[in-house]
């Protein structure tokens, strides 16, 4: 089985950037030993020149930011694509759109992977560029890790996860436009 770890997002804009820095950070952190080929992928805004790309895995976890009737700024929210609650919505910024009709695109098309989405609710969307996450959305790491980590497990029981603790997440987004994945020779 080919996972995929899809962060999605423009890290010029703050918190929109949420699901890249995420991507850069796991691949920085973790170390994932297992059956399956897991593998980690900076999407940034591509959207639709994404599909080639992501229907080659049978399994994706997209993480990017969303917005939700009634959440906080940091919330953080796992549901499949094919149950996306009601409550969710994509309208935060151009990226999230464009990222719904790719998978709307690829659902219609009956060629779309089994898809999880992770999403965070962001607080500094702006047009005044910068790499810098919020405080909530820093807040919001360790429960998207846990989350990730406790999925990938139901996939393979059998996988190793090792972590480097030290990595921090400011760090990263800070330096996530110059850094390749140092995981993925895909």
């Amino acid at each position: 089985m080919k996972i995929l770890i899809l962060g999605i997002g423009n890290i010029l804009f703050g918190d929109e950037g949420v699901g890249a820095h995420f991507a850069h950070y796991i691949d920085e952190k973790y170390q994932f030993l297992s059956k399956h080929q897991i593998v980690i992928i900076d999407g940034g805004t591509l959207a639709h020149q994404l599909i080639p790309l992501i229907v080659e895995f049978d399994r994706v976890i997209l993480i990017d930011c969303i917005e939700n009737e009634g959440g906080d700024y940091g919330d953080v929210f796992f549901f499949d694509y094919a149950d996306m609650p009601m409550t969710i919505s994509w309208q935060g910024s151009a990226h999230e759109v464009e990222t719904l009709q790719t998978l709307e695109m690829m659902r219609t098309q009956g060629d779309i992977p089994s898809i999880k989405i992770m999403g965070v609710i962001p607080k500094r969307i702006g047009s005044d560029p910068t790499f810098a996450l919020s405080d909530e959305v820093v807040g919001a790491v360790a429960l998207m890790e846990e989350i990730l980590c406790r999925y990938l497990l139901e996939i393979d029981p059998e996988c190793q996860i090792l972590s480097d603790s030290k990595v921090e997440i400011r760090a990263i987004s800070q330096i996530s436009f110059k850094r390749d994945m140092k995981q993925n020779d895909f």
